[in-house]
C-alpha cells in the first residue's frame, strides 16, 4: 500500500500523522483513508508513541471526500464502500485507540474531515480555519458519526442548523460553541497545538486510556451504569505505577515521571 497520502514521523512520543494532499485540500480518496487506518494502527501498538496528532499539509485540513473519485466510473469503490471500509472504520478506531488524539485543524475541514476531526479527543484550530458541514449543498447527509457527535458537542438545535443550512464556522466561533477545545492565531498555532500533544504524552498513559474510555460510555449510560464504570476503571487507575508516581512526586513537591505502567 502506497503512504505518499500521509506523512508521519515520531518526535517527544508523539505520532504525528500528516494528511498529505494538499493539491487537493487533502480530500479523502481510498488510498489516504486506508493508508490513515494503518497509520493509526501502528500508533497503537508502538509503545513508544504515547499521544497521536493529526493536521494536515498546506491550506486544509481536509476538505471531506474526493469527489473526482466517486465520479469517476473507473475509480468509484462505490458509497457502501467508502462507509463501510472508510469512514467508519476510521471514526471507530479515533474513538477506541487507548491513547489521546490532538486533531489540529490547519485550514478548512469540510464534511468528512470536520467530522473525522470532531471524532478527536482534544480540537484545535488556527484563527483562519473554518468547519463546514457540506453534505447537503450535494444532497447528502453527513457520514463519519457527524450527525451522533456534533449535536453532543453543541446541542441539537445547532447541529440541526448547522447540518441543514451548510453554515461555514469559523474557529473563534467553533470555541464559542463548544464544537473545539480552542483556537490559537495563527502564527502562534503549530507551536501551540504541538505543545498539548507533548504534553499529554509525558501525562500517564493508563490514565489518559481509562479516561478515554469512560467518557465514550457516558455518551449512552445512565447515571448509576457512569458511577458503576467510574469505580471500575478507578480502580484500575489506582493500580498502576503511575498513580505511586504521581503521588510520591506530589508529596515530594517535584513533577511526576510517568513510565506508562
Amino acid at each position: 500500500m502506497s503512504e505518499s497520502s500521509i506523512l508521519f514521523e515520531i518526535k517527544d512520543s508523539v505520532g504525528k500523522i500528516t494528511l498529505n494532499r494538499p493539491s487537493a485540500f487533502n480530500s479523502i480518496n481510498r488510498e489516504m483513508a486506508l493508508s490513515l487506518q494503518a497509520k493509526l494502527d501502528e500508533c497503537e501498538k508502538n509503545e513508544a508513541v504515547k499521544a497521536i496528532y493529526i493536521t494536515g499539509n498546506g491550506k486544509a485540513f481536509c476538505a471531506g471526500q474526493d469527489l473526482k473519485e466517486v465520479t469517476d466510473t473507473s475509480l468509484n469503490p462505490g458509497f457502501d464502500v467508502i462507509l463501510e471500509e472508510h469512514y467508519n472504520p476510521l471514526v471507530r478506531r479515533l474513538r477506541n485507540i487507548p491513547k489521546p488524539i490532538v486533531a489540529a485543524i490547519n485550514g478548512v475541514a469540510a464534511g468528512a474531515g470536520a467530522n473525522i476531526a470532531l471524532a478527536c479527543d482534544i480540537v484545535v484550530a488556527k484563527e483562519s480555519s473554518s468547519f463546514l458541514q457540506a453534505f447537503s449543498k450535494i444532497g447528502l447527509i453527513p457520514d463519519s458519526g457527524g450527525t451522533y457527535t456534533l449535536p453532543r458537542l453543541i446541542g441539537f438545535q445547532k447541529a440541526s442548523a448547522l447540518i441543514m443550512l451548510a453554515d461555514n464556522i469559523k474557529a473563534e466561533e467553533a470555541e464559542r460553541l463548544g464544537m473545539i477545545y480552542k483556537f490559537f492565531k495563527d502564527e502562534e498555532f503549530e507551536e501551540a497545538s504541538w505543545k498539548i500533544a507533548a504534553k499529554l504524552a509525558k501525562m500517564p498513559t493508563k490514565a489518559m486510556a481509562h479516561i478515554k474510555h469512560t467518557l465514550n460510555h457516558s455518551l449512552n449510560n445512565t447515571l448509576e451504569q457512569q458511577l458503576a464504570l467510574e469505580k471500575e476503571y478507578q480502580l484500575k487507575s489506582f493500580a498502576t505505577e503511575d498513580y505511586e508516581e504521581g503521588v510520591a512526586a506530589f508529596l515530594e513537591k517535584r513533577k511526576p515521571v510517568f513510565k506508562g505502567k
